[in-house]
C-alpha cells in the first residue's frame, strides 16, 4: 500500500520549507559591524559631537605612513610627482571626504606662493606704469618719467620687498625646485616644521590623511581600506617601510577576523558540546543525544536569519554569541527531552532570556546586541525543543524509586555556618566591585588583531595614535576675537599637556603669518591665500565651525579621560556668540569608560532582579525563585571575589557578570530544586551534563584570536561552575519537601511521536 502523506503533513512540510527559505535569504542579508560605531556609546553627546566634526571635516582618517632610507628622500623631484599622482588617485576614492599629503600640501603652497608673487609684481609693474603715464602726460623728460615710477614704487617696495626677498633665497616657488621645498617644510636644524608635522613626521617620512566621509558602514570602510592600501602599494615610492593604518584601517581587519573566527568557533563550540553530550550518559537513546544541539543550531539560524532581515549589523558581540547560544540554548531542550517539568523549563528559559536582556541595558552597543541575540535565541531554542518534545522524539519519564530515597539533610547549625561563610565570601566579591579595575587599554582589549602593530609603529613616529580636536562653533569663528581665542587655546593647551597632546595643525598656526593682531580685512585676505585646501581641514566654508588638530597616544582610557577633564577645565572661556567642546575617538571612549565603569552594580543586579522577576510570577512556589535569586547572587558574588583574589580586570563584556551568571545559576537551582523534591538522580545528573557542555562550549572562545573574547570565554566557563555550585549549595540547605508522583501500574510513561501517550515495558531503562 502506497503511503500517501496527510493534509496535515503536507502543511507542515510546506511550513519548513517557507521558514527555511526565509531563513536562507535572511542570512545571506547579515552584515557585519566593527567600526566604532559598535564600541561607543550612541546618542550620547560626546558621540553627536563627533559625528557633527566628522561631517564638517571627515572621519577619523587613514592613515598611510611612508619611510625611507635617507632623509628627505621622498620629497625628492623624483618622488613628489609620484606622492601627487598618489594623493590624487586617493581623492578620487568612492567614499572618500577629503586626502591630505605632503605632495598637495606642497603644490598647493606653491600655487599660493606663485599667485601672491604675481599679484605682488603685478600690482608694483600697475602703480609705476600708472605714474609713468602721468609724467608723460604732463609732458615731462624720459628721465624725470623714470624718476617719477621709481618714486610710485618706493613705497610699495618698502612695504613689500621683505616678502619678495624671502622667497628669492629658496628660488622660484616650484614643486621641482628642492631649495623651495627643504624652505617650505623644514627648519635651519632639518627637523620638520611643525605646522606640516601632521603629513611630514620626520626627515625620513611621510604621512598621508584618508579622511572618510561621515556615517560610512563596516563593508564600505573595509572597501576604502582595501583600495588605499592597493593604490598605496602601487604608486612606486621608494620607502622601506609602507604602512597602512589608523581606526577605519583597525576596523577593517577587526571585521575580517570576525567573519573567520564566527565559523571557526560555533563549529568548535558545536563539537565540544556534541561529545559531552554523545558521551556522557544522560538519556537511554543514543539518537537522541545530539538532538539539543539540533534545537539549538536551529535558533542560532533562524536569529542570525532575524537579524539579517531586521537589518541589523552583527557587532564584535556575535563572536561570542555562538558559543554562548549553543552552550545555553542546548540546556533546555536536553532538560525537555529528559522528562523534566516543561513548565519549569520554560520559566527558566524565560527567566535566562529576561537576564540576557537585561544587557540591553549597557551603553556599550556590542555589549547590548549580545544580549538581545542571546535572549531572542533562547526563546527560539526552547521553542523548538517543546516542538521536537511533541512532535519528534520519545520522552523518557523517569518513575521516583519504589523505596524512599533518602533525602541529604544538614543540621541547621551547620547549615547556619556554611551559608555565613559562602555569603562572606559573596559579600567580599559584591563590595570588590566597586574597585576591580576596568581594561580599559584600546591595544590591550584589541590585543590580536594584526592591524595594532601598525598602529602602534604610526604611533612611534608619528608621535600620536589618535586624534583631538577643540571644536569651535559659533555664527563666525574667524573674527579677530575668534582666532585670539583659538590661539590663546592652544597655547594654553601645549603649554600645560604639551607631554600628552602634540599639536597638529589649527587656524591660528595656517595664519601665524598675519602677526598676533590681525584685523578683520587682513584675516578675510590671509584666507584668501591661504589654499582652499588646507583651510578647510581647519575651517568650514561656512566659516560657522573650526577645529584645533592635537594627536594622542594609546593609553589607559581612565588616565586619558583624567587628561581630557583637565584640558577642558583649562580651556579659557571664549568669547560671546562661540561655543567649544572637546571632540574625537578619546574623547568618546573616555564616555564609554566612565558609563561602563559607574554602571557595575546596575549592571550586574538589573539581570538578576529582571530573572527573579520571572521566576516568582511563572513558579508555583516563591520558594523556589528565591533559592534562584540567592543563587545568583552568591554565584556573582565569588566570582567577583576571585577577580578580586587574582588580580584580573574587568572588560565592557565582563563587567555584566551578574547577567550572565544569572541565566546558569537560575536554570541549575529550578531544575536541581525538581530533581530533588521529584527524587530524580537522572534529572540532576542531566543537569550536571548540561552544566559541562555550556562549560566546554565557552571554552570555545578561548581559542579566539581576539584577547577581549578570549578572556571572556575563560571568564564564563569559570561562571558555570560557580553557578552550579551555587545551586547545589542553596538546594542542599534549603531543601524542599520530596514530591512522589502517583503510579498507574508500575509502568514507565512515554510520549511517542505525535504526541500520542502509551505505556511502555517496566523493563525499559532510562
Amino acid at each position: 500500500m502506497r503511503w500517501r502523506p496527510s493534509a496535515r503533513q503536507c502543511a507542515g512540510f510546506a511550513v519548513l520549507v517557507v521558514v527555511a527559505l526565509a531563513a536562507g535569504m535572511g542570512l545571506t542579508r547579515v552584515r557585519s559591524d566593527t567600526t566604532t560605531t559598535s564600541f561607543l556609546p550612541a546618542g550620547d553627546p560626546a558621540q553627536r559631537a563627533l559625528q557633527e566634526s566628522a561631517r564638517s571635516f571627515g572621519g577619523d582618517p587613514i592613515v598611510i605612513l611612508a619611510e625611507s632610507a635617507n632623509a628627505r628622500e621622498l620629497l625628492g623631484t623624483d618622488e613628489i610627482p609620484k606622492l601627487l599622482g598618489l594623493e590624487g588617485n586617493l581623492a578620487q576614492l568612492p567614499d572618500v571626504a577629503v586626502v591630505y599629503g605632503p605632495g598637495t600640501v606642497l603644490n598647493q603652497i606653491a600655487g599660493s606662493a606663485q599667485n601672491l608673487l604675481a599679484t605682488v609684481s603685478g600690482k608694483r609693474d600697475a602703480l609705476r606704469a600708472t605714474a609713468e603715464e602721468q609724467a608723460r602726460a604732463d609732458g615731462r623728460s624720459d628721465a624725470q618719467v623714470t624718476e617719477a615710477g621709481d618714486a610710485a614704487v618706493a613705497e610699495f617696495d618698502l612695504r613689500y620687498g621683505s616678502l619678495l626677498v624671502r622667497g628669492l633665497p629658496a628660488g622660484l616657488p616650484t614643486m621641482r625646485n628642492p631649495a623651495f621645498v627643504n624652505a617650505v617644510v623644514f627648519e635651519q636644524g632639518g627637523a620638520p616644521r611643525q605646522q606640516w608635522r601632521f603629513v611630514v613626521p620626520a626627515p625620513n617620512a611621510v604621512a598621508i590623511l584618508v579622511r572618510p566621509r561621515e556615517g560610512l558602514d563596516q563593508a564600505g570602510t573595509e572597501r576604502l581600506v582595501a583600495a588605499a592600501r592597493r593604490i598605496a602599494e602601487t604608486a612606486g615610492l621608494r620607502t622601506t617601510r609602507l604602512t597602512v593604518t589608523g581606526m577605519p584601517a583597525v576596523a577593517a581587519d577587526l571585521g575580517g577576523q570576525v567573519r573567520r573566527e564566527i565559523p571557526l568557533l560555533g563549529a568548535l563550540a558545536l563539537g565540544l558540546i556534541a561529545a559531552c553530550y554523545v558521551l556522557l550518559p544522560w538519556v537511554r537513546r543514543r539518537r537522541h543525544r545530539l538532538l539539543p544541539l539540533v534545537a539549538t543550531l536551529g535558533a542560532t539560524v533562524l536569529t542570525l536569519a532575524a537579524l539579517g532581515w531586521l537589518g541589523r549589523p552583527l557587532s564584535l558581540g556575535v563572536v561570542a554569541f555562538l558559543p554562548i547560544l549553543v552552550g545555553i540554548g542546548s540546556d533546555f531542550p536536553a532538560y525537555l527531552i529528559r522528562g523534566a517539568e516543561p513548565r519549569r523549563v520554560l520559566v527558566a528559559a524565560l527567566a535566562s532570556a529576561a537576564g540576557f536582556a537585561s544587557l540591553g541595558l549597557s551603553p556599550v552597543p556590542f555589549v547590548r546586541d549580545l544580549g538581545f541575540a542571546l535572549a531572542a535565541g533562547v526563546l527560539v531554542a526552547v521553542g523548538l525543543a517543546v516542538l521536537f518534545r511533541y512532535r519528534v522524539v520519545t520522552t523518557e519519564v523517569e518513575q521516583p524509586p519504589a523505596d524512599d530515597e533518602p533525602v541529604p539533610t544538614m543540621s541547621r547549625a551547620r547549615r547556619i555556618g556554611v551559608l555565613i561563610v559562602l555569603v562572606a565570601v559573596a559579600g567580599l566579591g559584591w563590595s570588590a566591585l566597586a574597585s576591580l579595575d576596568v581594561e580599559a587599554r584600546p591595544d590591550r582589549l584589541a590585543q590580536g588583531v594584526p592591524a595594532l602593530a601598525d598602529a602602534q609603529h604610526a604611533e612611534d613616529v608619528l608621535g600620536s595614535a589618535g586624534e583631538v580636536q577643540i571644536l569651535v562653533s559659533g555664527v563666525n569663528v574667524v573674527t579677530p576675537e575668534a582666532l585670539a581665542w583659538m590661539r590663546q587655546a592652544e597655547d594654553a593647551t601645549i603649554r600645560r599637556f604639551g607631554g600628552d597632546l602634540h599639536p597638529i595643525v589649527s587656524l591660528p598656526d595656517l595664519l601665524a603669518f598675519l602677526g598676533s593682531s590681525p584685523t578683520p580685512d587682513q584675516i578675510t585676505a590671509g584666507l584668501e591665500q591661504l589654499p582652499h585646501y588646507l583651510g578647510a581641514a581647519v575651517v568650514r566654508d561656512d566659516a560657522r565651525q573650526a577645529v584645533i588638530s592635537f594627536g594622542v597616544e594609546l593609553q589607559d582610557v581612565a588616565e586619558q579621560k583624567i587628561l581630557l577633564d583637565d584640558v577642558r577645565a583649562s580651556l579659557p572661556p571664549p568669547p560671546a556668540g562661540l561655543r567649544a567642546d572637546l571632540v574625537g575617538l578619546p574623547v568618546v571612549a573616555a564616555r564609554g569608560y566612565e558609563l561602563v565603569s559607574g554602571d557595575r552594580y546596575p549592571a550586574s543586579l538589573i539581570g538578576i532582579a529582571a530573572a527573579g522577576l520571572v521566576l516568582l510570577v511563572g513558579l508555583p512556589r516563591r520558594s523556589d525563585a528565591v533559592r534562584a535569586v540567592l543563587a545568583a547572587v552568591l554565584a556573582t558574588g565569588w566570582g567577583l571575589a576571585g577577580a578580586w583574589v587574582c588580580g584580573v580586570a574587568l572588560t565592557p563584556l565582563t563587567v555584566t557578570l551578574g547577567s550572565l551568571a544569572t541565566a546558569t545559576a537560575c536554570e541549575f537551582s529550578v531544575l536541581l530544586g525538581q530533581g530533588y523534591t521529584r527524587r530524580s538522580p537522572r534529572l540532576r545528573r542531566s543537569v550536571g551534563v548540561a552544566a559541562a557542555a555550556a562549560s566546554t562550549g565557552y571554552l570555545a572562545l578561548a581559542a579566539s584570536s581576539l584577547s577581549l573574547i578570549r578572556q571572556f570565554g575563560i571568564f564564563l566557563a569559570a561562571t558555570v561552575g560557580l553557578s552550579l555550585l551555587a545551586a547545589f549549595v542553596v538546594v542542599r540547605l534549603f531543601p524542599t519537601r520530596p514530591v512522589r508522583a502517583p503510579r498507574a501500574d508500575g509502568a514507565l510513561s512515554v510520549t511517542r511521536p505525535g504526541g500520542a501517550l502509551s505505556a511502555a515495558r517496566t523493563e525499559a531503562k532510562v
